[in-house]
Parts: C-alpha cells; structure tokens; sequence
C-alpha cells in the first residue's frame, strides 16, 4: 500500500484504513503501542496535539514507515479526492 498524504486529515484516514485491514481495534491499537484507545482515535481523528512519537509509534505498529520526498505535482484538492 502506497499513499500520498498531505493533511492531518489524510494521515488519520489512513491509519485507520491500516489498522481495519489489520482487523485490529482501536483498544488493540493502543494496547500494541502502549497508550490509550483516546489517543489512537485523536491520531486517526487527525487531532492538532498529537505527537510525532506517537505517530512513529503508530507506523511502527501497523508495519508501515513515513517517506520523505519533494511533492508531486498534484495539488491537495486532487489528492483529497483520494479518500
């Protein structure tokens, strides 16, 4: 699975469309890295106060990784257009 995410918004979905194919709840989520099931639905909720450690923590548990690269040409309506 390859997505290009631009926005909070756009991560959250994403992470919460992993974590179901992974037939994992929220409460499960959280129990694999530690946290609470809140804070796994403020991440996929696309909560401002999220950290980025829990977002690693997140990636990691759902055997995902973040890449870094220039943007494509595509501007974020099209890419919302996606989800």
């Amino acid at each position: 699975m390859e997505q290009i995410t631009r926005t909070p918004k756009q991560l959250g979905t994403l992470l919460r469309r992993r974590r179901r194919e992974l037939g994992l709840t929220q409460k499960a989520m959280a129990s694999r890295i530690h946290l609470r099931q809140a804070t796994v639905s403020a991440l996929e909720n696309s909560a401002a106060d999220s950290r980025l450690a829990t977002l690693f923590e997140t990636l990691s548990a759902l055997d995902l990784e973040l890449l870094v690269r220039p943007r494509s040409k595509g501007s974020a309506r099209e890419v919302e257009g996606l989800f």
